[in-house]
């Protein structure tokens, strides 16, 4: 049903950028069908329609254009006469008698009026989808819609290139998501638009040949946050296959997606992060698989949640694991600023970066203050870690009460501040403040940072 929206929102600009009025059907029958189903390797599969109905030895690439003219006469005579369901207009019930299969999907109660204009619309709208972590996203936004529709043209071309006789047809989705990435990235170039963009195909499972590859959700998402600055959107999310889901309307807050990103240049420098922008765009987002992403209900900084940092952040129940930052290993290196970014991203203040250095140092002054190889020095050691492995802010606040009693009066003010400034921090932020002191702790004492003063990478805030 909202592929329906989506077609009539795209017909509307199309009408309008060409001072045309064409209709729902014209567009489908003089655009649609001759790019998606009037060659012989098809852009798209839609279960049971008539383009996929096969009399007894016919085969898609092998079909006449008579043959092909006749499917879609079939299509309209269904439509004419009312025959409206999943296999002439996309995403509507499927017939009556497998209205309740798994095949069905966006089943309502309500008796919505079906015609021809909404069932072509459909058609069109579907075509807009943008293939996504294994789920499909309608976005209702014109610049993506118009760019869309121009990639469905590059994607015919590569089909019908005889110098790419493996190219999968069908993937309409997959395609779009990558020329949209690739439209909306500061290579893209109006005179020439498959400059730097080679068909994104690799080989399949065994026996398939090739498929499209599937991008990262987050890759996608920060190339249009990038194009569309400032910008929220709704996404409408769904998979159709042999069992269709649907997630329904989920809010994409674009502005939080960069967040994490833009912090990750500003502390660690715009080279490290093209350099490295493929492995840290993969952390990034790698704790939940999308569909889990989709089940939060919106779509923002903590849908970029890293793999394994969980475990880090104090939850008040058991205990909190401990980071072991290796210099020498560029993957310890990512995951720590995909890691302390995010947690940055999470607190949304970017002073949390210096209290956290602050507080690091001053635990690693107060385990450092008796030189002596002493008892002295191991109780310091042992009230630091357990200050570091307080699961709760009641927990953290009695650790630090022995610290306090003992502390030098040098660094004593700095700790009373440092004390209070945790207490007043919002119960939510806690566990993410703690673990981002944790995680600096857990650097500066490989790298013996234990100055007074920590740099500030912040020194605008």
């Amino acid at each position: 049903m909202i592929a329906a929206t989506i077609g009539r929102k795209f017909l509307a600009q199309y009408n309008q950028q060409r001072g045309s009025d064409i209709s729902a059907k014209e567009f489908f029958e003089t655009v649609y069908f001759p790019l998606f189903y009037g060659h012989p390797k098809y852009m798209q599969w839609i279960g049971n329609s008539p383009f996929v109905q096969m009399k007894k030895g016919q085969k898609p690439h092998l079909l006449t254009q008579v043959e092909r003219v006749e499917k879609l006469g079939n299509l309209s005579q269904k439509i004419d006469s009312g025959e409206i369901d999943a296999s002439t207009a996309i995403g509507y019930p499927a017939s009556e008698s497998e209205k309740f299969a798994t095949t069905s999907g966006q089943v309502t109660n309500l008796s919505l009026p079906v015609d021809e204009d909404t069932a072509y619309a459909s058609w069109i709208g579907s075509g807009m989808g943008i293939g996504i972590g294994g789920i499909t996203v309608l976005f209702d936004h014109p610049l993506i819609l118009s760019t869309i529709f121009e990639g469905w043209y590059h994607y015919r071309d590569d089909l019908n290139d005889l110098a790419y006789t493996d190219t999968p047809g069908n993937k309409i989705n997959g395609w779009n998501a990558h020329w949209l990435t690739h439209a909306f990235s500061n290579a893209f170039r109006t005179d020439d638009p498959r400059w730097e963009f080679p068909p994104p195909f690799e080989a399949g499972k065994e026996g398939e040949g090739l498929t499209v590859k599937r991008l990262h959700w987050l890759k996608i998402l920060l190339v249009i946050s990038k194009k569309l600055s400032g910008t929220n959107l709704t996404g409408y999310f769904y998979h159709y296959d042999k069992t269709n889901k649907t997630f329904g309307f989920i809010p994409v807050n674009l502005p939080q997606i960069r967040r994490a990103p833009e912090l990750y240049v500003k502390l660690f420098g715009e080279y490290a992060y093209q350099r490295d922008s493929a492995p840290i765009e993969a952390l990034y987002g790698s704790a939940k698989s999308f569909q889990r992403v989709c089940e939060m209900g919106a779509i923002g900084v903590a849908a970029l949640e890293p793999k394994g940092l969980r475990d880090l952040i104090p939850s008040g129940r058991g205990e909190v694991k401990s980071f072991k930052y290796d210099a020498a290993n560029r993957e310890n290196q990512l995951t720590f600023n995909t890691y302390v970014t995010w947690l940055l991203a999470m607190l949304n203040n970017d002073e949390f970066w210096d209290e956290a250095g602050r507080a690091a140092n001053l635990l690693l002054q107060y385990e450092t203050a008796t030189k002596r190889k002493t008892d002295l020095s191991t109780v310091r050691i042992n009230q630091v870690e357990d200050v570091l492995s307080a699961t709760s802010k009641r927990q953290f606040m009695n650790a630090m009460v022995p610290i306090m009693q003992s502390a030098e009066v040098k660094i004593l003010a700095e700790l009373e501040m440092f004390v209070e400034k945790t207490h007043k921090l919002p119960n939510d932020n806690f566990p993410y403040f703690h673990a981002l002191t944790r995680l600096r702790y857990a650097k500066q004492s490989r790298e013996g940072t234990s100055s007074d003063n920590t740099p500030d990478l912040f020194p605008n805030n």
